[in-house]
């Protein structure tokens, strides 16, 4: 039974005030060898509160951060948390004009960065009103005022004595979605909506005190900082943090830290997947872990090969865990998303907002019932705030349909979505029936527009190790288990695809280079390879 925090406390500085009280002494972080107690997680932040303060950063300033995983990057946010501050975690492989949109957009006041990244850092704060950095480390010149971060963190861990209140409603951090449709927008968001992931994730995941959730992904994304440490935060758990993903290490960091859960976005699941098998695959305490998306595949293989059951979610940094697949959750509906919890309300709407009924695809529409589960909006933009609601729900930008037992299965992104000869074709479909081919270790569809209006069908694919497969192999392959006018007309073979630091694949950026270089592709109408509809 997880202690619940009501809704007038779910700001950092009352749960961590609370947690040192009641369960001080458990283990909260376990860091290269070092663990952090939640008594002394209380005292750090409350120490780097004050040392921000003293340096006059108050409540609504705005503080880029930009640090990789490490212990100080909970301090900091949580830190600026505890006195109204606004945190605003920045991708760490920003850089150039992406970087100076991200401090520009925000309104960035302050910064907080790791020396290593000052010399992408600075020049990005040319011609903005930066009045200083708060540096870790040593080395790099900053162009604005330097400071310390040991000396902010050197300050007084005293009870802090506002002379103002700082609320579950108060913004907390601006996080930038990943941009993989376009432009990255900041996604204000309250006190209140970490928590509620972390009450979500630590109820229907079944998260227990002795629990030890391991992340690996980057803290400044929402999986990790709200569907890990917060939901180990509500939990009374612990967390290992590790810097970065890598194949290699991942089992010995889990069986090291002892963890029961971790979370992996679908690449890095597919990664572990292809990994050797060993007579080590069940020597390790996991008993979960959150893949997103998943597959019958992932959720049947880890629990044969590791013992692992998986659950899933649907989620956004603009909102909460939508649906839950949870461990006791039938595997039957294991390509779900999960399962419409009492949480939030589900609906699925055509393009004029009507209601569809269960197995029609439309665009997913969220409704929470607790107050403070959603962003506050979109920052500095409010055309597009207030184009994400209509009629009182939130419009999720994704397709997908509900079945007759309230699970949802994701179709794509609404402005993925490729039409053809009058069809929607989703790219998610198309992309998991490729990857059925032994020869296709991963698919990427995008649309192409057609000389004949609407779009033609590109797919960049990634080949798995050992094996060199030519296009109209391919082609015939889709040609036998796809509807006609889902097969591609374009292909490219790649040896990556371009991502996010979340792993993430950026779309946009495939269909900006299909459309420049079309002439290049492999056509297989050039190559005189016609799909009939009676095929």
């Amino acid at each position: 039974m997880i202690h619940v925090h009501p809704y007038a406390e779910r700001t950092i500085g009352r749960v961590l005030a609370e947690k040192a009280r009641r369960v001080g002494d458990r283990p909260f972080l376990h860091w290269e060898g070092r663990t952090t107690t939640y008594a002394e997680v209380d005292r750090l932040t409350t120490a780097h509160a004050r040392g921000f303060a003293e340096l006059g950063i108050t409540k609504g300033s705005t503080v880029a951060v930009m640090l990789p995983n490490c212990p100080e990057f909970l301090w900091v946010c949580w830190g600026l948390g505890r006195i109204g501050a606004v945190a605003v975690p920045l991708n760490t492989a920003a850089k150039g004009e992406q970087l100076a949109y991200y401090l520009r957009q925000s309104g960035a006041e302050w910064a907080c960065a790791d020396a290593e990244y000052l010399d992408t850092l600075g020049p990005a704060m040319a011609g903005l009103d930066v009045r200083g950095v708060v540096v870790r480390g040593e080395g790099g010149e900053p162009p604005v005022p330097r400071h310390s971060l040991d000396d902010v963190a050197a300050a007084s861990d005293a009870p802090l004595d506002l002379p103002y209140e700082v609320g579950p409603a108060d913004p907390a951090l601006i996080m930038y979605t990943s941009g993989t449709t376009g432009p990255s927008k900041g996604v204000v968001c309250p006190h209140s909506q970490g928590h509620a992931v972390g009450e979500q994730m630590a109820r229907h995941c079944e998260y227990r005190p002795d629990d030890v959730l391991y992340t690996c992904l980057p803290l400044f994304h929402g999986n990790a900082i709200w569907y890990t440490v917060h939901a180990a935060l509500w939990a009374d758990a612990s967390v290992a943090l590790h810097e970065r993903f890598s194949a290699r290490s991942f089992w010995a960091q889990v069986r090291e830290c002892g963890a029961t859960a971790f979370n992996a976005l679908g690449a890095m699941a597919n990664i572990i997947w292809q990994l050797p098998p060993s007579e080590e695959d069940r020597a390790h305490p996991v008993r979960t872990a959150m893949i997103v998306p998943t597959s019958p595949q992932l959720v049947e293989g880890f629990r044969e090969r590791f013992g692992i059951t998986v659950t899933s979610v649907f989620a956004m940094t603009e909102n909460c865990a939508v649906t839950v697949l949870g461990p006791h959750d039938d595997r039957a509906k294991a390509a779900s998303a999960g399962r419409v919890r009492p949480d939030v309300d589900v609906r699925i709407t055509d393009d004029d907002g009507l209601p569809l009924g269960p197995g029609e695809v439309g665009e997913i529409c969220i409704r929470p019932h607790g107050r403070g589960m959603m962003m506050l909006g979109y920052h500095d933009m409010p055309e597009a705030t207030l184009a994400s609601v209509r009629d009182l729900w939130f419009l999720t930008g994704d397709r997908g349909h509900l079945d007759e037992d309230g699970y949802l299965f994701f179709a794509d992104r609404k402005k993925e979505a490729i039409r053809r000869r009058g069809e929607n074709i989703s790219a998610y479909e198309l992309e998991t029936i490729l990857c059925r081919h032994p020869a296709v270790h991963e698919a990427a569809a995008v649309p192409v527009p057609s000389e004949l209006s609407e779009d033609d069908v590109m797919v960049y694919v990634v080949r798995a190790d050992g094996t060199d497969p030519d296009y109209a192999e391919l082609v015939e392959f889709a040609i036998d288990r796809i509807a006609y006018y889902m097969v591609p007309r374009y292909w490219e073979f790649v040896d990556e695809l371009p991502r996010t630091p979340s792993l993430k694949v950026e779309k946009f950026k495939l269909r900006t280079a299909a459309v420049e270089r079309r002439e290049q592709l492999w056509d297989r109408e050039k190559a005189g390879i016609t799909v009939r509809r009676d095929r």
